[in-house]
């Protein structure tokens, strides 16, 4: 069962996700915030690792950018689904480590998010093909 660490300051969200992908047979773990999404990565660190996470970038105290930075900087093959409800996801150009970073607006539907999940998941695969060659 994949693990996905979903990092979103608005609980409707976080739940809405949630249920599509405990639907979907994956086991979740919610933050609502970016200190809490930081901590719970580093946690799995020491542990049952991530496979994924979803992730808002526009997160109150600090950005999602910033958290996804993060999380790249320590796994650099680590899939990501970037959420926001702006219009504005070309954050990629300022963050070349997240050009593989995979964007959904919201609202979006449960295949929507599914779909986002498996082209983050693809996007990545290059990135681990090179580092085993």
């Amino acid at each position: 069962m994949a693990r996905v660490l979903v990092v979103d300051d608005q609980s409707d969200v976080r739940a809405m996700i949630a249920i599509v992908l405990r639907v979907n047979r994956f086991e979740i773990v919610e933050a609502a915030s970016a200190a809490e999404g930081i901590k719970a990565f580093e946690a799995a660190e020491e542990g049952a690792k991530f496979d994924l996470a979803i992730v808002d970038v526009f997160l109150q105290g600090k950005s999602g950018v910033d958290v996804m930075s993060m999380m790249r900087g320590r796994q650099p093959d680590f899939p990501i689904v970037a959420i926001s409800g702006m219009t504005a996801l070309d954050f990629v150009a300022e963050a070349p480590d997240l050009s593989n970073v995979a964007c959904l607006q919201k609202p979006f539907r449960p295949n929507d998010l599914m779909r986002a999940i498996e082209n983050a998941r693809q996007a990545i695969a290059p990135v681990a093909v090179r580092a085993a060659v």
